[in-house]
């Protein structure tokens, strides 16, 4: 089985399973391996089944191979590039005098209130 596949490999399989913790997929007749949930997509995803069902062709990485039981671990996120995110907005440029007009209005904002509660 090491001979036909390498960590690292992507490939294609078939689901033949679906758990709450994971999906089973089918590498070839004789071979399958467990794609756990954290790894079938980028990001949070609560219910498995929104994502894949018995029968679907998917594209894994293979991360792991344990050579004493064969046990092969998958990833279909790994697969694929992640998602672009898309770029942070900056905030506009601000002017000296513009900032200064902000802080002078917070401080008085602020003596304003200390002195109304001394007052009472």
């Amino acid at each position: 089985m090491t001979e036909k596949f390498q960590v690292g490999q992507i490939i294609e399989g078939t689901v033949t399973g679906v758990k709450a913790f994971g999906a089973f997929v089918s590498l070839d007749e004789k071979t399958q391996g467990l794609v756990h949930i954290s790894h079938i997509t980028h990001g949070f995803l609560e219910n498995i089944a929104d994502a894949v069902k018995v029968g679907d062709t998917v594209k894994v990485k293979i991360l792991s191979i344990d050579p004493e039981t064969g046990k092969i671990s998958l990833s279909m996120k790994n697969a694929k590039p992640a998602p672009q995110r898309a770029p942070k907005k900056e905030a506009p440029p601000a002017d000296f005098e513009t900032l200064m007009k902000g802080f002078l209005k917070d401080s008085t904002d602020r003596q304003t209130d200390i002195n109304k509660r001394l007052n009472r």
